[in-house]
């Protein structure tokens, strides 16, 4: 169809990589295909195993492709990991010709990311907070107002130049094109947050595999993001160690009968737990596996509650604390959080998209899902910026040709 178009997110998990394909028409988002594959390539959001990553991407992308009957060749690719930093910037240029233009408003942004870098870092995002056009502050389309001074304060994102090219290498490997690599709760805020929500003051926690990942929004705009290098594979490593199981039952029984509260669950409710070495099973008291999972989400959403501290910004949060990601499915979860940080705390699901939207409808699809929707805003922003060519008025084509004639004749 000449009005759709086909957009792919590759999330690069630590446990698994998932694929998913969106049709966009006109300005809804359509999910059409989805494909997930384990991988072990990954250590706390970093490519540590390419080969590993590279089988994990072409199953997740085979899986994606058969259930949409398409072919992926671009992909927006998700990035995380402890290397990720974030700061805040400004910028200053000067208006041109007295009116803000398109021109003008990437002369800030690229004089805002100006900042000095070790040579094996990168500028992975430059996220507009607000623009002052000379003393008028709180603008965020500043496009077309008349000035002589524009200024901008932003976030900018930066990650390990290394960690950013073996993800372009993976999915190079794998015939795909990176249209772009995006900070993977920069994408998950795309598929759960809700305008209001950024406005009034949000912090999305992104729980992963190997970390977890913090976003904050006030006043509509991105001002402040880290990772936290613990997961839900840690949970699992636990359970698999406290409980003397393997850890593939321990990641088993962690999402069967996995809870974040004591308090939530029957004292008397058992549970059977397999054993290692061909011992026979056992049954153990489902009380002993939330003793071992408490404390570890405890230290989790502490190290969140530190760093929300230390930003300055936990009393604007009037949204409170949105939860994401695979490991938010454990019972229990929105309640811990809520009572360590003392924050209003929701699990999200994707929003705002049709087709396939009850089989995405996990907090475990999030950034996938966000990633799709990131990379539809993108396109829709380069169509609007996307020079149009003047056609000649009609009846004007005859006297552009008697001109040419004359100019080539006398």
């Amino acid at each position: 169809m000449a009005d759709s178009q086909l957009i792919a997110g590759l999330d690069l998990g630590t446990t698994k990589v998932c694929a998913i394909v969106g049709e966009q028409i006109d300005d809804s988002i359509d999910i059409i295909g989805i494909g997930s594959a384990p991988c072990k390539g990954l250590k706390k959001g970093v490519v540590v195993n390419i080969e590993s990553t590279v089988q994990a991407i072409k199953a997740a992308i085979a899986q994606a492709e058969t259930m949409a009957g398409c072919q992926i060749q671009t992909v927006y690719a998700g990035i995380a990991g402890s290397h990720v930093r974030g700061m805040n910037k400004e910028g200053v240029a000067a208006i041109l010709d007295r009116e803000v233009g398109d021109a003008d408003v990437e002369r800030v942004l690229e004089q805002s990311k100006a900042i000095p870098l070790p040579g094996d870092r990168q500028v992975i995002h430059v996220l507009p907070q607000e623009y002052i056009v000379d003393d008028q502050d709180g603008i965020t389309k500043p496009v077309g107002m008349n000035g002589v001074r524009l200024e901008a304060r932003v976030h900018v994102v930066t990650a390990a130049t290394t960690s950013v090219q073996n993800i372009i290498k993976c999915a190079e490997r794998c015939n795909l094109h990176v249209a772009e690599v995006v900070l993977e709760p920069l994408a998950s805020g795309y598929a759960v947050l809700t305008e209001d929500e950024k406005e009034i003051g949000v912090a999305l926690i992104d729980i992963g595999g190997g970390t977890t990942d913090i976003i904050v929004y006030v006043d509509g705009a991105a001002v402040h993001t880290s990772v936290i290098p613990i997961g839900g594979l840690s949970l699992t490593n636990d359970i698999a160690q406290g409980l003397r199981t393997p850890v593939a039952e321990a990641e088993r029984i962690k999402m069967k009968y996995g809870c974040a509260a004591s308090s939530m669950i029957d004292a008397e409710e058992t549970i059977e737990v397999p054993s290692v070495g061909g011992r026979a099973p056992r049954i153990l008291q489902r009380e002993i596996l939330t003793q071992i999972i408490e404390p570890r989400v405890e230290e989790i959403f502490q190290a969140v509650h530190h760093v929300l501290k230390e930003t300055g910004y936990i009393d604007m949060l009037a949204s409170g604390l949105v939860l994401c990601g695979g490991s938010t499915l454990l019972e229990g979860m929105p309640e811990l959080a809520e009572q360590i940080i003392g924050l209003p705390t929701r699990r999200a699901t994707p929003i705002g998209v049709g087709g396939l939207a009850d089989v995405v409808r996990s907090p475990a699809y999030a950034t996938a899902v966000g990633l799709v929707k990131y990379g539809a805003e993108r396109l829709m922003l380069e169509r609007i910026k996307r020079p149009v060519r003047a056609m000649p008025k009609q009846g004007a084509s005859l006297r552009f040709k008697l001109g040419d004639w004359f100019r080539e004749v006398f």
